[in-house]
């Protein structure tokens, strides 16, 4: 539940379209539900910028189908990260409107609009930074942003980069994604006052430590105004890249 559905929610009961019995319901379950194996925290897109949101590796298809489930008879919004297609098959039989993207290895649900907070730019430095960039880039569309992707644009042909600019400069915040010595972000932090959140992918040889390498360079970065997420953690720079338009407001 956030802040759109929940004054939804209580104006059908002004105007007598719901029970007072199914607005109870609908709110019981503060602060969070209780499944054994998982505590559910329903009103967390009242708290924070994002909906309680599930993370599928370690979970058996049972459990995340059941969790699944009940997230949905509460928000019209739903995301399962680094999914299986399995488990996209699993969710649908009980949940026909579920979409997954198996590229960000996201399961999604998503029945209403949300209002849109700005827009995102997301750049990676190779095409197989894919996977991590999609999952920023699809999180921030299911939260209503609006995406601009700049793909393959790394240091390697830099000049892929340039013409660009001003889609960058439009943005409110920048993710940039890269492996190999994950120099992009430093170069994008250097051409853009745009705050921007760097993603070290495990893409690239021996010497980059599965993502260790790009990792360090990112922290180590020489220009402004640049941050760093966990390797591989396209959702976390996507919540990050939310906050940061969230605080606009």
């Amino acid at each position: 539940m956030n802040e759109k559905e929940l004054y939804r929610l209580l104006t059908r009961l002004q105007q007598g379209e719901l029970a007072l019995e199914d607005v109870y319901d609908k709110l019981k379950n503060l602060p969070y539900e209780e499944l054994g194996f998982a505590k559910l925290d329903h009103h967390r897109g009242l708290r924070d910028n994002f909906p309680e949101v599930i993370y599928c590796p370690g979970k058996s298809l049972a459990q995340i189908e059941q969790i699944f489930g009940r997230l949905a008879e509460q928000s019209d919004h739903v995301l399962a990260t680094r999914a299986e297609e399995a488990v996209y098959h699993r969710i649908r039989e009980s949940i026909p409107q579920v979409k997954y993207d198996d590229v960000a290895r996201l399961l999604y649900l998503c029945r209403s609009d949300l209002p849109c907070p700005g827009q995102v730019a997301v750049i990676s430095a190779g095409t197989a930074d894919l996977p991590v960039a999609e999952e920023a880039a699809l999180t921030l569309e299911i939260m209503g942003v609006k995406v601009e992707r700049i793909y393959d644009a790394g240091v390697a042909g830099i000049h892929r980069l340039f013409d660009k600019m001003p889609m960058i400069n439009a943005s409110q915040a920048v993710i940039v994604v890269a492996g190999m010595e994950g120099a992009l972000a430093s170069v994008v932090g250097g051409l853009t006052s745009r705050p921007v959140i760097a993603v070290p992918t495990s893409i690239g040889y021996g010497a980059s430590f599965q993502g260790l390498a790009p990792l360090l360079a990112m922290l180590n970065s020489c220009a402004s105004g640049v941050a760093v997420v966990n390797i591989d953690n396209g959702f976390g720079a996507a919540a990050m890249a939310l906050a940061i338009l969230k605080s606009r407001d």
